[in-house]
């Protein structure tokens, strides 16, 4: 399933893409009179029961139901981040060997973490503002995992397991902020600086070991690589973070960038994102994110 969260009525509220629209999943359990989630967290909390559930549910809507309220035109709905409010974000830094390069650093030899916090989080659509005290950013196209289960100390062959499913992220960076000190904190986590969706896809529909992953600034290719690329697969993150704090269900993980960004390119060709620049994170079978810097 391709979920989603939008703004109904001031409220957050969980959508799933059918061929019929987009889903309202709480109208239509109203309609119903059935119990299903109403955000995502609810439903990531259920776990698989709480998917297989909602899988039968939205195929009976959408194959017996002629009611066509609870269903929205995808071009009518504002979109939320495809999760809120996670417990951690953590990033992966250099994990693709030909960023490391560009970046001039030394290949690691174990994952590096690092974390944004949630005021970073932004949506599909949501413009993302430049700060003033920044004048060097960047993009970085991110496969994006959500945990879906508690994961401790997990082996890499049944970490997987516990992943929810799968979105996209951009981790826009502040280059001069970032690397101002030793710690990349500062670059990594201003406001809406961490957008992500449009859509989670439940990890029983993607292989996250063989996705493109490409990045388009106002229409030209920047970034095009794909997962299999990575120094540290989806699996070797997870155990390897679980190893050292606790996953909980809606933890969310940025898994890397791929080459191709501004601070790869040679310095007189680092023309750094400006206002009105339209940046598209596309994945392999989960969508396009789209965002404007204002």
């Amino acid at each position: 399933m391709k979920l989603l969260q939008f703004i109904k009525n001031q409220q957050t509220k969980l959508g799933v893409k059918t061929a019929r629209g987009i889903l309202d999943v709480a109208e239509a359990a109203k309609g119903f009179r059935e119990r299903q989630p109403e955000k995502m967290h609810d439903l990531v909390l259920q776990g698989k029961d709480g998917i297989r559930s909602l899988k039968r549910f939205v195929e009976k809507i959408v194959n017996e139901s002629g009611e066509s309220t609870y269903f929205l035109d995808e071009d009518d709905i504002q979109y939320r981040p495809a999760i809120e409010q996670p417990g951690k974000i953590i990033c992966v830094g250099l994990n693709y060997v030909d960023h490391a390069n560009e970046s001039k650093m030394d290949l690691p030899t174990s994952p590096i973490l690092f974390s944004k916090f949630n005021n970073a989080l932004a949506a599909h659509k949501e413009p993302i503002p430049i700060p003033e005290v920044t004048e060097k950013c960047d993009y970085e196209a991110e496969l994006v995992l959500v945990i879906g289960q508690i994961a401790k100390n997990v082996s890499e062959e049944e970490a997987l397991s516990y992943v929810f499913g799968y979105t996209i992220g951009n981790d826009l960076s502040a280059r001069d902020l970032q690397f101002k000190t030793g710690q990349w904190l500062l670059g990594k986590s201003l406001d809406r600086f961490a957008p992500i969706g449009p859509y989670i896809v439940t990890e029983d529909e993607i292989d996250c070991n063989n996705l493109v992953i490409e990045c388009k600034v106002n229409g030209e290719t920047r970034q095009h690589n794909n997962t299999k690329n990575m120094i540290f697969n989806c699996a070797q993150i997870i155990s390897y973070a679980s190893k050292h704090m606790t996953l909980n269900p809606g933890d969310i993980i940025f898994t890397g960038t791929p080459d191709g960004v501004i601070l790869g390119y040679p310095a007189e060709r680092q023309k750094w994102l400006q206002a009105n620049d339209k940046i598209e994170v596309s994945i392999e079978h989960i969508g396009t994110l789209t965002n404007v810097l204002v």
